[in-house]
């Protein structure tokens, strides 16, 4: 089986020294590793809604590689550090970048994720034309 690799310009030192990949093509679908916030230095924005929108912009850029935008995003798991408290700010920014027709979304909070500091990790599976 071929699988095509997605790592935008952005990514790439961070993915070599992550042993990952952003995004991999397999039969129709595109599925992405789970993004945070975080810049390509490692640092985290300083307010959940820039965090939520870097997210959102990353999701983009992966996605690019595979000349798709957001409006092909087909299914969306979010993971959150405090779910409750900033819910509506994240309902907020994700209609910014994502359009009817909406994709499946699944919403977790969860105690705590990987990168220091980050409020959300979103995953995204997303399908070719």
């Amino acid at each position: 089986m071929t699988r095509q690799v997605l790592v935008p310009p952005a990514l790439r030192a961070a993915c070599a020294q992550a042993g990952m990949s952003p995004g991999v093509v397999s039969h129709n679908h595109v599925f992405l590793t789970g993004v945070t916030g975080a810049g390509p230095d490692g640092a985290m924005p300083d307010t959940d809604e820039a965090q939520f929108n870097a997210c959102f912009e990353k999701i983009a850029a992966v996605l690019a590689e595979a000349d798709l935008g957001l409006d092909a995003v087909v299914e969306m798991t979010s993971y959150h550090v405090g779910l409750r408290g900033h819910f509506d700010l994240f309902d907020r920014v994700r209609r910014l970048h994502l359009a009817d027709p909406y994709p499946a979304w699944t919403a977790v909070e969860v105690a705590g994720l990987r990168r220091h500091g980050a409020v959300v990790e979103i995953r995204v599976v997303a399908a070719l034309r």
